[in-house]
């Protein structure tokens, strides 16, 4: 039996609504209030009333055990699952390597696409499909958001902060972000010197009952800056990039359509995905940032490498992949096969 975290001696289906009920509602409207301002009359809201089709459905990568009484959860299918959609919420860069300078801010509206390997059995966990006998149809998840970046002083000369909030499209799920970027070399712009900085940023999902998931990344980028004209200046960059994805399952019914007023028993198939090793990806990056006057268009392209990271379970030395193992108990590895990312931003630098 599983207690709702925070809550001793209280199960997770004796709330009157489900496990998906009205704390659900309070959080979609929240994330459809964000999704109308970074959209900024673009797109849609999603409604509140209907789960959006890249909303997950983890419950699925579950299954209950021969007995009825527990549920073994696929590990490996979750493992690879995070790994990609941590990919989707990982922040992007769209930004030369250098800063914005002291005294200088920008707002900025920016959209993504990201690729997912939708053929993979595990991408059946979305509300996209009715069961995992069926492949998410969408091979691509948009995501679209607002932020605001200010150059500083403090602590170090050439310096810039910035935070922003993304919207997860057709979903309830949104994201929080910030980074920290140090220009280690920046503002030789007539000399056949590039700039260099390094930086570091996270995103925190919320608006998802089922995971709990932070993306921290690293990175360094390298760029020229060229005027034209005199009116226009471009700047072309490119990186490399780390991401670390912290995945932490919340507690989760396996049958949330089952009343557990009517069926007692059902509160035994609640079940949560063991806390497992940090999942890490590689990415490289390249765009170019055209700015006129305090007007920029940013344009990038990002590939994320496929997964090669696996948990180190104790007690076991046998991957998962092995015929007749239990996929609760095994080393799971990233099957995440390799992303790309393109994105714009449309910004006002100040």
């Amino acid at each position: 039996m599983v207690h709702e975290p925070g809550t001793p001696g209280r199960f997770l289906d004796l709330h009157p609504t489900g496990v998906y009920g009205r704390g659900m509602r309070g959080r979609q409207t929240l994330a459809a209030a964000l999704t109308v301002a970074a959209a900024t009359a673009t797109v849609a809201t999603p409604s509140t009333a209907f789960a959006g089709k890249n909303d997950l459905v983890l419950s699925r990568l579950g299954e209950i055990n021969a007995t009825g009484n527990d549920v073994i959860p696929d590990n490996q299918a979750f493992r690879s699952l995070v790994s990609e959609f941590g990919v989707v919420i990982a922040p992007k860069f769209l930004s030369p390597a250098d800063t914005l300078g002291f005294s200088g801010f920008q707002f900025s509206t920016e959209l993504s696409y990201t690729t997912i390997n939708s053929s993979a059995t595990y991408w059946c966990a979305t509300e996209e499909t009715l069961d995992c006998s069926q492949q998410k149809g969408s091979s691509v998840v948009p995501t679209i958001g607002l932020f605001a970046r200010k150059g500083i002083w403090l602590p170090l000369p050439s310096f810039e902060v910035g935070a922003g909030v993304l919207s997860v499209s057709d979903s309830a799920m949104f994201v929080a972000q910030t980074y920290a970027k140090f220009a280690l070399h920046e503002g030789f712009h007539d000399w056949p010197l590039p700039s260099l900085a390094a930086r570091g940023a996270a995103s925190r999902l919320m608006g998802s009952e089922q995971l709990d998931l932070t993306v921290a990344s690293i990175d360094v980028s390298i760029s020229k800056s060229f005027g034209l004209q005199g009116t226009v200046n471009l700047s072309p960059y490119g990186g490399w990039n780390y991401l670390i994805v912290i995945p932490r399952s919340e507690v989760i019914d396996r049958s949330p359509h089952i009343d557990v007023a009517a069926m007692p028993s059902d509160v035994q198939l609640n079940f949560v995905f063991p806390t497992q090793d940090n999942i890490t990806r590689q990415r490289y990056f390249a765009g170019l940032k055209l700015k006129y006057y305090v007007f920029a268009v940013i344009a990038e392209v990002n590939i994320a490498m496929a997964g090669e990271s696996i948990d180190d379970r104790q007690g076991t030395d046998t991957a998962c992949d092995q015929l007749g193992v239990s996929p609760s108990n095994c080393d799971a590895a990233d099957r995440a096969g390799s992303q790309q990312t393109y994105s714009v931003a449309v910004a006002l630098d100040f």
